[in-house]
C-alpha cells in the first residue's frame, strides 16, 4: 500500500521581537493510504501547528523547511506541499486535503445557513450547478447522519396521521430536506454542527482528512458517535486521517498507528499497540499514567512530572531525564464503603427537596404562557466532607442545578436546606452571609478573572465583597498564602491572568474560592478544558485540599473517569431529572438506569484493552 504523505525534517519557527521560537523542531512521518495517524500532546506540543503547515495555513511570518511530500492518487507523482504558491496550494486545500476544526461554532460563519456554507464548499471545489450542488449537500448530510436516508424520511411519514396522503409524501421528504439546509449554526448543538463540519470537509472526497481535537468539546456519548462516524468514512472512501487530541483513549479507538509530541518534537512513533502497551520515552509512560480509569481507585493520580525532569544544557536545549516513580496505591472497595458508611451516619450539610427551576416561554406581550423545565423534582442530600459526583450530557441541568444551590438562579419551587436555612427563599445580608460558606469553580478559569485585575487583588477581592475583618496587608498575606498553598509562587500576585497558562489559572480560581475559607465549593466542569497530566495536578489538589480543610464538593462532569476517582456517590441528571445514585462504585458496576448504561457504554475503551 502506498504511503499518501511523507513529512521529513519538518520545522516551523516564528519570529518575535525578542527570540525565535521554535514551534515544531525536525519531526518526520509517514502515513499510508486509508489509515490513521493519531498524533498526541499536551497543549504547546506542536499538534495544531503541525497540521496548519500541512493546510498551508500558517501566517507569512513564520518559517517552515523540510519536506512534505503529498500523492493524492497511487498513479500520481508526489508533491512537495511546501514548495507550492498560494495559488497553487489552493487546488489541494479543501479538495484534496480537508481540515475539521476543534470548535465547530468558530468555523462555522454565524450570518449564513449551514446549507449555504456547505453548498459554497461545493461550488468553490467542484464544477457543478446550483442544482447539483444542493443535491450533493443533501447527500452528504444523510452520510454523516445529520439528515435521515428518504428511506427513513419515508417511515417518518408513514408512521405520522398523515401517512394515508400518500401523494404528499415527496412534499414532506423534500421540506425535512430544506428545514436542515436553512438552519442557522446557533440553531444546531455541538455535536450537529461538528457534523456539518465533517460534510464540509469530506464534500470534495479528500484523499487526507486531518480532524484536529474535533470531539474536546462534545459529551461522552456525542464524541462515541462523532469518533465512529469518522471511522466509517475513512473506510468508505479510502481516506487517510490525522487524528489529533490530547485523549490517548481516544487515539486508540481510532488510530492504527501514533506519534506522540513534546516540545516540538515526536519524541515516541510507532503502531498503536506498541507504544500504548510497551511505552519507551518517559513523556508517554506519564501521558499514560495520569488519566484516571474506571476500572481501578487510586489514591492519587501520576503526572509526567513524575516519570521526568527536564533541563536545560548549556546550548539552550532541553534534557529530558527519567525518573521512576513509585505506583500510588490503590483504594479498596471495602475502603470506599468504610468511608461512605462514616459520611452518610453525619447530618447532611445540603438537603434538596423537590427542586425545580424553569426558563419562561414568553408571549407576544410578554406574558408567560410555559416554562422549559432545566431542573424538574430534584431530590439528594450532600454530607460534610463528602464528593458528590453529578453526571449527564449537555443540557441536561447540572449546571443549572449547581447555580440554583448557590442562588444564582432562583428555582420555581422546593427547597435547598444549607445548616438549618433554606438558600431557595434568602434575600439580602442573609444570603450573603450564607455565600461565604459556598463557593464555585467554573470551567473556563480564564473567562472566570477579570482580565485587567491583577491575580493578587482577583483572590482577595472575597475578602473585600464580605467585609472581612482583615486589614489589607493581612489580605495580601492570604493571598500569598493561598497562591503557595495551590502550587504558585506567591511572588506572582501582581501579574495578570494572561500571564499564566490555563491549568496555572485554574489553580488561581481555586485559590479564589478558598479565600473566605467556605465549607461547600461547586466544581463546574472545573478540569475539561485542561490537558490530561495538567488536569491529574487539579484533580490531585482538589483532594489534598478536601482532606487539609474538611471541604464538601459538587463535581460536575460529564467524563465519568474523572467523576469517579473523585466521587464518593454520583447522581445521573437526563432532562432535569435524576435518573439514578448510588456509590460510585457501584454506579460504575452495575448500572441499573438505561441512560447511564449509555454514558458507561460511551467512554472510549480502546485505551484499557491495548
Amino acid at each position: 500500500m502506498s504511503d499518501v504523505l511523507k513529512v521529513r525534517n519538518l520545522k516551523v519557527e516564528f519570529f518575535t521581537d525578542e527570540k525565535i521560537i521554535t514551534a515544531v523542531d525536525d519531526i518526520s512521518f509517514e502515513l499510508e493510504r486509508g489509515k490513521t495517524l493519531g498524533i498526541v500532546g499536551e497543549s504547546g506540543s506542536g499538534k495544531s501547528v503541525t497540521s496548519l503547515a500541512l493546510m498551508g495555513l500558517l501566517p507569512s511570518s513564520a518559517k517552515i523547511s523540510g519536506e512534505v511530500l503529498f500523492r493524492c492518487a497511487e498513479t500520481q507523482p508526489e508533491v512537495d506541499l511546501l514548495q507550492l504558491s498560494s495559488k497553487q496550494m489552493l487546488q489541494y486545500r479543501g479538495g484534496k486535503i480537508a481540515m475539521v476544526f476543534q470548535e465547530p461554532m468558530s468555523a462555522l460563519n454565524p450570518v449564513y445557513t449551514c446549507g449555504f456554507q456547505l453548498e459554497e464548499a461545493i461550488l468553490r471545489h467542484q464544477k457543478v450547478s446550483q442544482k447539483e450542488a444542493r443535491r450533493i449537500a443533501i447527500s452528504l448530510l444523510q452520510e454523516v447522519k445529520l439528515l435521515p436516508s428518504d428511506e427513513e424520511l419515508q417511515k417518518q411519514f408513514l408512521a405520522s396521521p398523515r401517512g394515508s396522503q400518500s401523494h404528499r409524501l415527496a412534499s414532506f421528504i423534500s421540506q425535512q430536506k430544506q428545514a436542515i439546509l436553512d438552519r442557522y449554526p446557533h440553531e444546531l448543538s455541538g455535536g450537529q454542527l461538528q457534523r456539518v463540519t465533517i460534510a464540509m470537509a469530506i464534500s470534495c472526497n479528500p484523499t487526507l482528512l486531518i480532524a484536529d481535537e474535533p470531539t474536546t468539546a462534545l459529551d461522552v456519548t456525542v464524541q462515541a458517535t462523532i469518533i465512529e462516524l469518522l471511522k466509517e468514512l475513512s473506510k468508505n472512501r479510502q481516506m487517510s486521517m490525522i487524528f489529533i487530541t490530547h485523549d490517548l483513549g481516544l487515539v486508540a479507538e481510532v488510530a492504527e498507528s501514533v506519534a506522540v509530541m513534546y516540545q516540538g518534537k515526536i519524541v515516541e512513533y510507532g503502531a498503536i499497540n506498541d507504544v500504548f502497551k510497551q511505552p519507551q520515552h518517559p513523556y508517554t509512560k506519564g501521558l499514560l499514567a495520569c488519566r484516571p480509569t474506571l476500572e481501578k481507585r487510586s489514591q492519587y493520580l501520576l503526572t509526567v512530572a513524575d516519570y521526568m525532569s527536564v533541563k536545560v544544557t548549556t546550548n539552550g536545549k532541553l534534557e529530558i531525564l527519567p525518573e521512576d516513580p513509585k505506583l500510588p496505591p490503590e483504594v479498596s472497595t471495602e475502603a470506599l464503603q468504610q468511608r461512605l458508611n462514616q459520611l452518610t451516619r453525619q447530618q447532611p450539610l445540603l438537603d434538596v427537596s423537590n427542586l425545580q427551576v424553569g426558563f419562561p416561554n414568553r408571549g407576544a406581550f410578554g406574558q408567560t404562557r410555559s416554562y422549559v423545565m432545566a431542573v424538574n423534582g430534584v431530590s439528594f442530600q450532600v454530607y460534610p466532607g463528602e464528593t458528590l459526583g453529578l453526571v449527564g450530557e449537555s443540557g441536561c441541568g447540572k449546571t443549572t442545578l449547581g447555580r440554583t444551590l448557590l442562588r444564582l438562579i432562583t428555582p420555581i419551587s422546593g427547597s435547598v436546606m444549607v445548616e438549618g436555612q433554606n438558600v431557595a427563599v434568602l434575600r439580602g445580608v442573609p444570603l450573603q452571609k450564607l455565600r461565604q460558606e459556598m463557593q464555585i469553580i467554573f470551567q473556563n478559569p480564564f473567562s472566570s478573572l477579570d482580565p485587567r485585575m491583577k491575580i493578587g487583588d482577583a483572590i482577595i477581592e472575597p475578602l473585600v465583597i464580605h467585609s472581612t475583618k482583615n486589614k489589607d496587608r493581612q489580605r495580601r498575606t492570604i493571598a500569598g498564602e493561598l497562591l503557595e498553598r495551590v502550587g504558585l509562587n506567591p511572588s506572582l500576585t501582581n501579574r495578570y491572568p494572561h500571564e499564566f497558562s490555563g491549568g496555572q489559572r485554574q489553580r488561581i480560581c481555586i485559590a479564589r474560592a478558598l479565600a473566605l475559607r467556605p465549607k461547600f465549593i461547586i466544581c463546574d466542569e472545573s478540569v475539561s478544558s485542561l490537558d490530561v497530566s495538567v488536569q491529574a495536578q487539579v484533580l490531585n489538589l482538589l483532594k489534598e485540599l478536601q482532606a487539609e480543610y474538611k471541604l464538601t464538593y459538587i463535581f460536575i462532569s460529564h467524563d465519568l473517569n474523572v467523576v469517579k476517582f473523585m466521587s464518593d456517590r454520583i447522581l445521573v441528571m437526563n432532562q432535569g431529572k435524576i435518573v439514578e445514585q448510588g456509590a460510585a462504585e457501584s454506579i460504575y458496576r452495575n448500572p441499573q438506569n438505561e441512560y447511564t448504561r449509555r454514558l458507561i457504554d460511551s467512554i472510549p475503551k480502546g485505551l484499557i484493552e491495548v
